[in-house]
């Protein structure tokens, strides 16, 4: 079963980690500095609060695989859907390695559909996605 993926961009961790925190009933599941992600079952979603994305607010939504044949099946969907993607292997992000594909809407809202196959990351990670290329692209058609 998918789950859904929220990724917003915060000015202050302390109080956004506090705020979620309360919203959810529920200790962050990963906590490092300027990151935290609650893997909640009840709303099935993969939130995550950053301070790398740029700008506060949504940074980017997504379909979190439960399997790479998951994966690939939303990766067909989107490019049936008509809209450039963009698919990685193996990327180091958010103290993980996942397989991804990145697409936007015609509206340049960023989809990211992935499968975490590798959770024990030391660090951040070195995940580099020309993202305003794709948005740019997506947005002309």
């Amino acid at each position: 079963m998918k789950r859904l993926h929220v990724s917003i961009s915060v000015k202050d961790m302390d109080q956004s980690t506090a705020f979620y925190t309360t919203l959810f009933g529920a200790e962050p599941t990963v906590a490092k500095p300027g990151y935290a992600k609650w893997m909640l079952d009840d709303p099935r979603v993969n939130f995550v609060i950053d301070q790398r994305c740029g700008a506060p607010g949504v940074d980017h939504l997504g379909i979190q695989a439960e399997d790479a044949a998951e994966l690939r099946a939303v990766t067909d969907r989107l490019k049936a859907a008509g809209r450039p993607v963009i698919e990685q292997e193996d990327a180091a992000c958010c103290y993980a390695r996942s397989d991804k594909t990145w697409s936007a809407d015609p509206q340049g809202v960023t989809w990211e559909t992935f499968y975490t196959h590798g959770t024990d990351e030391t660090v951040y990670g070195d995940n580099v996605v020309r993202l305003d290329e794709l948005i740019a692209e997506s947005a002309a058609d």
